[in-house]
C-alpha cells in the first residue's frame, strides 16, 4: 500500500498539505534563527559589531563578575534620582547632575581592558560618586557609558551623551574615562570637545591625546620620563641601555613612549644603536604576540644593565620571564628594566615573577601617577587617600563580587585615579554651584528653594581655573584638587596642554631596594611643571 501512495500523482489536496508543511518549516526555520542572534539590546543601547554599545543610569549587561558592582552604582543613581522628588508632595529636594564613565565593560583576550581592570576602575569612580553624594551640594549619577569592548564604538555613545548636556532639570557636566591611548579615545574626545563637554583621561599617559576640552589627571609620557631622567641622575647605572618597544601600528601610547625614550635617553645611552620590537597582547595586529625570545638575547648579548621598556604593563611578566630563563645572560651584574604607568600592575608583583626578579638580579624601576605600595596604614595617610581608602574598604566588604577586583586591587592605580578624574568634575560643579546660587547655601536643607544647576560649560571654566598659586613663600592650593593621588591643579596655558600640574610623580622599584639606613634622606618626588612654581609644589 505505501508503494501505491509513492506512485500515486499528487492531488489538489496533497499540494496543500505539503505547501502548508513547508511554510511550518520555514518558519521554525527563521525562529531558529532569531533565536541564535543576540538579544535586543536594552534601552539607551544600540547594536555595533555585536556589541551593545549605548548610556544608562541603571543596570548594563558586563561581564558577569560585574554584576554586584554595576548594580550598587544603579541602586545609587536610582536613590539620587528618587531624591530629587519628595514622593508625598512632588516638591524639588537634592537637584542632582550627571557625569558619564565612558569604557568597555565586557572583555575578551584582546581587549582594552581587562574584567579586573575594568573592576578596579568602576569601583574607583563608585567611591568618588559616594564620597560627592555625601556631602553639601548637589548629587551626582554615574551614567555608564559603554564604547565597546575595543573603544572603536564610541560615535553612538557621543551621539547619546551630546544631548543631555542641554537638559536643564539634570544636565550631562562631563564624561571621564578612555582607558588607552589610541586613535579611537582621541577621535571621541574630539567630538566631546565639539560639543564643549569637559572630558578627563584617568589614565592616558600620550603625549598625542590633546583635544579642546580634554583633561588628564595622569602626567604624560613626557612628564613620566622627566622623573625617570631625576632617577637616573642619582643612580646613572652602567651608561650601557637597551630600549624594547610594542610595535603595534595604532597604539599610540607606546609608539609615544618610544620616542620619548630616544629623546631623553637615546644619547646618553645608545639606544638607538641597541634595540628591539615585540608584538603587544591589545589588537588584532598579525602574528604571535609577547614574543620575547630575540629581545631578551639581544639584551643578553650587550650586557645592557639598563632596559627602557615602551610596552604596556600585562606583556613585561613575558619579558621578564624570558630575561630570567635566557641561556645567554649570566646575571652576575643587575639589570633594570625601566617602564612608566599608573602604578605598579599587580601581574608584575606576583610571587613567581618576583621569584625571577630577585633570582635573576633584575629591578623594576616605574615612573607612576600614584604609589599605593607606600601606603602603610590609614592613619598615616594624607586626607586625600585616607578618605578614599575609607570608602573603598567599605565597599569590598560590602559587595559579594569583590574578589573579581583582584588580590592588590590598589596596586595598578586604576581605581585610584578614577575616583580623582570623577573628584575633579565634581569639585567643579561644587564650586561652580556655590559661585551660581551663593556659597553656603545648601539644597538639603528642609525647606525647598530655586537653584541654578551649572552646565559643561560653567564645569571647563572652572576646572581650567582649579590654579596652583605661586607665591613668594611658596605655592598655595585654594583652588585646586586633593585627590588620593596627591595635590594637583590644573591651567589654560597652552605650556600645560591640560596635563596635571603639580601632580606628584612617585618612582617606584620592585623588588624594594634596601634601606640605606634611619638617617637616609628620602629621594625627593618629581611633580608635574614644578619648575613653573620655582620648585615648590603644594
Amino acid at each position: 500500500m505505501l508503494e501505491r501512495f509513492r506512485n500515486r500523482a499528487m492531488g489538489p489536496a496533497d499540494k496543500v498539505i505539503a505547501l502548508a508543511v513547508g511554510v511550518l518549516l520555514l518558519a521554525a526555520a527563521a525562529f531558529a534563527v532569531v533565536r541564535m542572534l543576540p538579544e535586543k539590546c536594552g534601552d539607551g543601547f544600540e547594536e555595533a559589531a555585536k556589541e551593545c554599545v549605548g548610556v544608562t543610569a541603571g543596570v548594563l549587561d558586563g561581564d558577569p563578575e560585574l554584576k554586584s558592582l554595576i548594580k550598587a552604582v544603579a541602586d545609587e543613581n536610582d536613590r539620587v534620582e528618587k531624591g530629587w522628588k519628595d514622593p508625598e508632595n512632588g516638591r524639588a529636594r537634592i537637584p542632582y547632575v550627571r557625569i558619564a564613565l565612558m569604557m568597555p565593560f565586557t572583555t575578551d583576550a584582546t581587549s582594552a581592558m581587562s574584567t579586573a581592570q575594568i573592576a578596579r576602575a568602576l569601583v574607583g569612580a563608585h567611591v568618588a560618586q559616594l564620597r560627592a553624594n555625601a556631602q553639601a551640594g548637589p548629587h551626582y549619577q554615574l551614567l555608564l557609558a559603554d564604547d565597546g569592548k575595543n573603544l572603536d564604538h564610541w560615535r553612538p555613545v557621543v551621539d547619546r551623551l551630546a544631548p543631555m548636556a542641554a537638559d536643564k532639570e539634570s544636565p550631562l557636566v562631563g564624561v571621564f574615562g578612555m582607558p588607552n591611548s589610541n586613535p579611537d579615545t582621541l577621535a571621541a574626545a574630539n567630538a566631546l570637545s565639539a560639543h564643549r563637554i569637559p572630558t578627563i583621561g584617568p589614565i592616558l599617559t600620550s603625549t598625542t591625546m590633546q583635544a579642546g576640552y580634554f583633561f588628564k589627571t595622569s602626567p604624560s609620557n613626557d612628564l613620566l620620563v622627566r622623573a625617570l631622567d631625576a632617577y637616573l641622575e642619582r643612580k646613572p647605572g652602567g651608561g650601557t641601555g637597551f630600549l624594547v618597544s610594542d610595535r603595534r601600528e595604532r597604539d599610540s601610547y607606546s609608539a609615544d613612549l618610544r620616542d620619548v625614550f630616544l629623546k631623553h635617553f637615546g644619547e646618553k645611552y645608545g639606544l638607538k644603536q641597541r634595540q628591539a620590537s615585540y608584538l603587544g597582547l591589545i589588537g588584532d595586529d598579525k602574528g604571535v604576540p609577547q614574543r620575547f625570545a630575540d629581545v631578551a638575547r639581544s639584551i643578553c648579548l650587550t650586557k645592557a644593565d639598563t632596559v627602557f621598556f615602551a610596552g604596556r604593563d600585562h606583556d613585561l611578566p613575558h619579558l621578564v620571564n624570558r630575561l630570567a630563563s635566557e641561556p645567554s645572560c649570566t646575571h652576575d651584574q643587575p639589570t633594570r628594566i625601566l617602564k612608566v604607568g599608573i602604578g605598579m600592575d599587580p601581574e608584575s608583583t606576583g610571587p613567581d615573577i618576583t621569584a625571577h626578579l630577585r633570582d635573576s638580579r633584575i629591578t623594576l624601576v616605574g615612573a607612576a601617577s600614584v604609589d599605593t605600595l607606600s601606603w602603610e596604614s590609614a592613619d598615616r595617610l594624607t586626607a586625600g587617600p585616607r578618605g578614599f581608602l575609607e570608602y573603598f574598604e567599605k565597599l569590598r566588604k560590602r559587595l559579594p563580587d569583590a574578589q573579581a577586583w583582584g588580590a592588590k586591587p590598589l596596586d595598578d592605580g586604576y581605581a585610584v585615579m578614577y575616583h580623582d578624574a570623577f573628584t575633579v568634575l565634581a569639585q567643579a560643579t561644587d564650586r561652580a554651584y556655590d559661585d551660581i546660587n551663593g556659597e553656603g547655601e545648601d539644597p538639603k536643607g528642609d525647606e525647598p528653594a530655586a537653584v541654578d544647576l551649572p552646565n559643561h560649560d560653567d564645569v571647563y571654566n572652572t576646572v581650567v581655573n582649579m590654579n596652583i598659586l605661586g607665591t613668594e613663600t611658596g605655592a598655595s592650593c585654594v583652588n585646586c584638587v586633593r585627590g588620593a593621588s596627591g595635590t594637583f591643579g590644573f591651567d589654560d596655558s597652552p605650556d600645560t596642554r591640560k596635563w596635571a600640574v603639580c601632580k606628584p610623580v612617585p618612582v617606584i622599584e620592585y623588588p624594594t631596594a634596601p634601606t640605606a639606613g634611619k638617617g637616609a634622606k628620602p629621594a625627593p618626588v618629581y611633580r608635574t611643571y614644578e619648575d613653573d612654581f620655582d620648585g615648590s609644589c603644594p
